[in-house]
């Protein structure tokens, strides 16, 4: 079925693309120190400024919690400087905070755009997730065995399941999901924080990672979609709420059934939809903020599924564009 028709006065690709820069610069400062909230609230302010700027009406269907919990980029709220189409925008100002903290690698600012309701207006609760390349996309199944998938994924690639690396969550609810990935012969990954990049890489030759599984944020599981669609990737995943207060919420935000599985489709259902990523830290796909004397350097991904882009963007930013510095390469 046919979703609503593409606007005609799109907002300006590289607008979104100053909009992660900005917050990813703004994080990358706190690089170290050991302070996972200064460090996000650097991302959400540089964030939310930049989006004042930008030419759409914007409505934050996935952002930093509820109103009364988030001062900035609350669920629902309205941002843009007033003009050009209406889109739906899910964000992720700090997608690693506790990397940013302790200086590890892949922390990552985010942003997913689509015409009105091409992104499902997800809870913010946990969600079971299985991600995969294109050629095991509409092969694997969450009701599925571990190992049944994997072998799944093995064949797609033309590989041996012993060839597949495995990225999980570090956290003790995986537990029996790394036993069965290691019952089977796969090598896992474990990362400490950040699935987002994972299920991005999942996507990308090259990166050396086939698959992503276990439970993390559902609205990080949106804005995979988003990114994993513009790549003819795929995820699945089942809401897993924590609380009745949870399940109660989902309720009216529309979630209606708990134990739905949800395909890419299902949580990017827009044909208009971008991806933009900017590295705050060096990770697996992106560089992180680089300064130097009078001004910064930044690397980001921009995936937009109308176009079958995707590019990578390398941007040096002077801080006294009437006296730029010397630049290397």
């Amino acid at each position: 079925m046919l979703g609503p028709p593409i606007p005609t006065d799109r907002t300006s690709s590289l607008e979104l693309v100053r909009i992660t820069e900005a917050a990813a610069i703004s994080a990358a400062h706190w690089m170290g120190h050991g302070d996972n909230d200064r460090a996000d609230e650097a991302a959400v302010e540089a964030m939310r400024m930049a989006m004042d700027e930008v030419a759409f009406h914007g409505t934050v269907v996935i952002g930093e919690g509820e109103r009364d919990e988030a001062p900035m980029l609350y669920i629902g709220e309205k941002v843009g400087r007033g003009e050009g189409p209406e889109v739906d925008i899910a964000v992720d100002p700090l997608e690693g905070t506790n990397p940013v903290a302790k200086g590890r690698a892949n922390a990552l600012a985010t942003i997913a755009v689509s015409e009105k309701g091409g992104l499902l207006h997800a809870p913010d609760t946990y969600m079971e997730k299985l991600v995969v390349g294109k050629p095991a996309a509409g092969k694997v199944d969450l009701d599925r065995p571990v190992a049944e998938n994997l072998k799944i994924i093995a064949k797609s690639l033309n590989r041996d399941v012993d060839d597949l690396t495995v990225v999980i969550l570090d956290r003790p609810r995986h537990e029996q999901l790394i036993v069965q990935v290691r019952a089977v012969g796969a090598r896992i990954k474990l990362i400490e924080d950040g699935d987002l990049m994972a299920a991005i890489s999942v996507a990308v030759a090259g990166t050396g990672v086939h698959a992503v599984m276990g439970t993390g944020g559902a609205p990080e599981g949106v804005l995979a979609a988003a990114a994993l669609k513009c790549l003819g990737a795929e995820i699945l995943g089942r809401l897993k709420f924590r609380s009745n207060e949870e399940r109660e919420r989902a309720k009216k935000m529309g979630v209606v059934d708990d134990g739905r599985v949800y395909r890419t489709d299902d949580l990017a259902s827009g044909r208009d939809v971008r991806f933009v990523a900017t590295g705050v830290t060096d990770g697996d796909l992106l560089q992180g903020v680089r300064f130097f004397a009078g001004g910064a350097r930044t690397h980001s991904v921009l995936m937009d599924f109308r176009l079958g882009k995707l590019r990578f963007i390398d941007t040096t930013h002077f801080e006294d564009p009437a006296n730029p510095p010397v630049v290397r390469l």
